[in-house]
């Protein structure tokens, strides 16, 4: 009795220890899941997903394990880059169907214990929104400071020499204003003015709006940009101003965000960690969390574009997560992500999407994903192992950046369109925004069972062998190892909020570290290539024994001394 006793009062100390280390946070324990609505489920085969697709997918969610929906725009668009041109923040494309339809997924989503973020656009709007189309009528306009215009140079052209996120000039002249607006991504997607107080008012009401019917959370995107730097600037390369964006965000917060329990991530590109930092410290009080890309971005870092047919160097990838896992401050949280719909495939981009690997180094990259410090995100399709998809012709492609990125090289290098595309076809292949947005595959059934009507964008051909139905059957499928991931995950604090320590820094191979809580440990040792790997064990790692616990093969070795890998081997072990 007295040995059971002492036992029970560990316990107690241990439980006590961590309420005191562990701030419990509910999207810090969550698992997020984006869903590209347009491709997602379609309801009334018209080949387009919507929000009655959606609702009726939410047991599958919830099967799999999901706590957070993350959902691409629905509001109305024109659909110049699908859904991120917003025409009206307080109403739903038709397309996607109506409010109605946004309440009763909503409804259904909370009946399951699974909350919704939206993903809000405030950098700029559609040409098309009331906003802009009132603002161009006249400069008294009283929508006129709701967008930057601006003069043409004295020789009548733009009035400096930014260029646009999605190629060409970042100025567009308008004839019925007589002057140039601005625009960081598409010509029908004007810049919003935030230095307008008028404009951040609007901004907080539509934010409130969503809030009261029942949302739990925003993704904004390409947040950093909402702080401009003076537009007289020459320079070729548009940088946004940081510090106006951090006093903006830190007013929205004081205005609406901090007024309601939910969560706020944002779209952060090309930040290092301190500059990443100010956007999410606790103290700082703007954000909760940001998606920073220096882990997905090697290529684009080390060739200066995107559009290169060149895989990223796993090393280099190893050492931009680590980084973040170590160089983040305590009030500081991550995020964990490899795929979004502005990315391609990444069993296709980062690991091995050949028949013979594709499960195995799926399954590899979900270990790192989720055995990480920080909240994991999947992309629709992930958990199954969609892969990359070939088109044969740019008419097969939605995407603006891609079709313009052909556009441009055929303009520079005077060609025709189909000379430029079959000329840059394989890197199109490779890193297009589409090969991430095609329809998501449910069975084997014609056109995936996402529609049974004509589908918006083409189906992977491949679904006859990847999709949902065949991979929820099979016990040792991709899906399945998500599964168990999930509950791995919810079951350890260790996993969640455990200190991180990485060996073998300098492997070019393997991943190995360890997250520690306490007196839970968990060790992660992962084979990044396709050889196999025999590797001595860290001198300074301290196993007496070790239980692995989930691999991405049949059955994990165990190790004493050395380390025998097979190609992109992933083990999870718990050890003393």
């Amino acid at each position: 009795m007295k040995h059971l006793k002492n036992l029970e009062n560990n316990l107690i100390n241990i439980k006590q220890r961590r309420a005191i280390k562990i701030k419990r946070c509910w999207w810090k324990e969550a698992v997020f899941y984006q869903i590209y609505p347009r491709s997602f489920k379609d309801s009334n085969n018209d080949g387009i997903g919507d929000i009655k697709g959606i609702t009726s997918k939410l047991d599958y969610l919830k099967e799999l394990g999901i706590d957070v929906v993350w959902l691409s725009p629905v509001y109305k668009s024109p659909n110049n880059d699908n859904g991120y041109d917003i025409s009206d923040y307080r109403d739903i494309m038709c397309e996607f169907g109506t409010l109605k339809d946004w309440d009763e997924m909503l409804c259904e989503m909370h009946k399951r214990g699974i909350k919704l973020i939206m993903d809000l656009v405030l950098n700029h709007s559609s040409d098309e929104h009331m906003w802009f189309i009132e603002s161009r009528k006249s400069k008294d306009s009283l929508y006129k400071d709701y967008y930057i215009w601006a003069d043409g140079n004295e020789n009548g052209e733009p009035p400096n020499l930014w260029e646009s996120v999605f190629g060409f000039s970042a100025w567009h002249y308008d004839e019925d204003a007589k002057q140039y607006y601005l625009h960081l991504f598409s010509k029908k997607q004007p810049d919003l003015n935030w230095s307008n107080p008028k404009l951040r008012e609007e901004i907080y009401d539509i934010i409130e709006f969503w809030i009261k019917r029942g949302v739990d959370g925003f993704r904004l995107d390409a947040i950093r940009f909402l702080g401009k730097p003076e537009y007289k600037n020459e320079a070729v390369d548009f940088y946004p101003n940081d510090d106006l964006t951090h006093i903006y965000l830190k007013e929205m917060n004081q205005k609406i965000l901090s007024k309601y329990n939910i969560v706020t991530v944002g779209e952060v590109q090309d930040l290092d960690i301190d500059g990443a930092k100010k956007y999410i410290r606790e103290s700082d009080k703007e954000l909760n969390m940001c998606f920073q890309f220096n882990h997905v971005n090697i290529c684009e870092m080390k060739y200066g574009t995107k559009w290169v047919n060149k895989k990223p160097n796993m090393f280099d990838v190893k050492k931009a997560l680590s980084k973040w896992q170590t160089e983040l401050p305590v009030d500081a949280w991550n995020t964990l992500f490899f795929g979004n719909h502005d990315l391609p495939r990444q069993v296709s981009f980062f690991s091995n999407d050949s028949d013979h690997y594709r499960e195995i180094s799926a399954k590899m990259l979900a270990t790192i994903i989720f055995t990480l410090k920080g909240t994991p995100f999947i992309y629709q399709g992930e958990e199954i192992g969609m892969t990359n998809i070939i088109f044969d012709k740019l008419d097969d492609y939605n995407d603006i950046d891609t079709i313009n990125f052909v556009k441009q090289k055929a303009e520079i290098e005077d060609i025709d369109i189909e000379t430029a595309f079959k000329q840059n076809k394989d890197i199109i292949n490779f890193v297009s925004r589409d090969n991430a947005r095609t329809p998501m595959q449910w069975d084997d059934s014609e056109n995936a069972g996402f529609t049974a009507g004509t589908p918006w964008l083409k189906v992977n051909p491949n679904y006859k062998k990847i999709n949902v139905e065949s991979n929820i059957k099979d016990s040792n499928s991709v899906f399945n190892y998500y599964k168990k991931l999930i509950e791995l995950r919810k079951k350890n604090d260790v996993i969640i909020y455990g200190d991180y320590q990485e060996f073998l820094l300098d492997d070019k191979c393997v991943f190995i570290y360890k997250r520690e809580l306490y007196d839970e440990k968990v060790l992660v040792i992962i084979n990044m290539t396709d050889e196999i790997m025999q590797k001595k064990m860290p001198l300074n790692l301290n196993v007496k024994e070790a239980t692995p616990v989930i691999c991405n093969y049949k059955r994990a070795y165990n190790f004493k001394k050395e380390m025998l890998l097979r190609p992109y081997e992933s083990v999870i072990y718990f050890y003393y």
